[in-house]
């Protein structure tokens, strides 16, 4: 009986993140709202810029980054969610799947303030000319020095450090829970600040290869996958951080 309801718990929760991360990457795919200008060039030459910064495009940029983190980083913590339901079972409460999302939004809460910083950075490196029209790093220099950055925090202590409590959520879980109705979330904001800490500089990268850049977007998300749950997660985060060092050394020296 506990067994089938286990499974149960775990479908409703497993496709309701599937619905939200679906939603998330579809949203991306069809430009997150965020449009760019058409500026006559003459000659029948169109330029796309970005438009200029009013508080909407400000809050739809923020929107942009919420809906960015939310497709790459709940695949990630889908084991996390999941246990949460578990463990509430187990312990014979009732109240698994409100738990699981209340668990979800205090992880999410943690990236929603990445994005705030991450749509400032935005507007900073805009404004310093250091950001082309389409969301990229105008910057050979600003690029190259991103991707020998984040190559070297993926060796540092502290990378690990954060990798191992990602990849451990029982322990996380059991150690960070508290009793009431923001218990879960608590849990939530610790799972999600450690994932920060482990993942803050790859997301930088978006820089690098473009905001609005599916395909980068997809391929740092992957990355982010293979080190939180595959088995040969910490030597995959090593041997990428090696080879961004080089990529970034060579974009410098070229």
């Amino acid at each position: 009986m506990l067994v089938a309801l286990l499974r149960h718990d775990r479908a409703l929760v497993l496709w309701g993140l599937i619905a939200v991360i679906t939603l998330a990457w579809a949203w991306l795919l069809l430009g997150a709202g965020v449009g760019m200008d058409e500026m006559d060039m003459g000659g029948g030459q169109i330029m796309m810029m970005a438009p200029a910064w009013t508080p909407g495009y400000a809050a739809l940029v923020v929107i942009m980054w919420v809906v960015m983190m939310a497709a790459m980083m709940l695949p990630s913590a889908a084991s996390a969610i999941l246990l949460v339901a578990a463990l509430m079972r187990q312990r014979g409460d009732g109240r698994q799947l409100r738990a699981s999302w209340v668990f979800a939004c205090g992880y999410l809460a943690v990236w929603f303030g990445f994005s705030l910083m991450a749509a400032v950075l935005q507007w900073g490196l805009g404004q310093a000319g250091l950001l082309s029209d389409t969301m990229v790093s105008g910057s050979v220099v600003l690029a190259g020095l991103l991707l020998v950055a984040a190559g070297i925090y993926q060796w540092t202590p502290w990378k690990q450090a954060c990798l191992r409590q990602c990849r451990s959520p029982f322990e996380l879980l059991t150690r960070y829970w508290r009793q009431g109705a923001l218990g879960p979330a608590w849990a939530g904001v610790r799972h999600g600040a450690y994932c920060l800490g482990c993942c803050w500089m790859l997301m930088a990268l978006l820089f690098v290869g473009g905001l609005m850049n599916i395909l980068w977007i997809a391929a740092l998300a992957i990355l982010v996958f293979v080190e939180k749950l595959l088995p040969f997660g910490p030597r995959a985060s090593r041997v990428a951080g090696a080879a961004m060092i080089v990529w970034g050394a060579v974009v410098l020296i070229r």
